[in-house]
C-alpha cells in the first residue's frame, strides 16, 4: 500500500484535534502547553506533505517553514515552562483557574 496525501493529512488532523482537545480541557498550564505543541506539530506535518506531493517546484519550502514551526514551538515552551516556574515559586500550583490575577 502507497502512502498518499490523504494519510498525512489524517494524522495531521488527529494530531490537531487531540492538541485542541487538550488545549482546551486542561486546568494545567503544562497541559496546554502540550496541547499548544500537538497543534504546531500538526502544522509541520502538513506543511512537509504538502511540500512532497503538491509543491510544482519541489524546493524545500514545506521543510523551511516546519523547521521555524519547530524553532517557535522550541522558544515558545521555554518562555511558557520559564513563566510556569516562576508562577510555581510564587503561588504553589499551576492551576490555569486560580491564576486569573497574577498580582496577588
Amino acid at each position: 500500500m502507497k502512502v498518499t496525501l490523504e494519510h498525512y493529512l489524517v494524522v495531521g488532523a488527529i494530531l490537531f484535534s487531540l492538541g485542541l482537545y487538550t488545549a482546551i480541557t486542561r486546568r494545567n498550564a503544562i497541559g496546554i502547553l502540550l496541547g499548544v505543541e500537538l497543534v504546531l506539530n500538526a502544522a509541520a506535518l502538513n506543511f512537509i506533505a504538502f511540500d512532497h506531493y503538491v509543491a510544482e517546484s519541489h524546493g524545500p519550502a514545506g521543510q523551511v517553514f516546519a523547521l521555524f514551526i519547530v524553532a517557535l514551538a522550541a522558544s515558545g515552551a521555554v518562555v511558557a515552562l520559564a513563566i510556569c516556574l516562576e508562577v510555581v515559586r510564587s503561588h504553589r500550583g499551576l492551576a490555569v483557574d486560580d491564576l486569573a490575577r497574577l498580582s496577588r
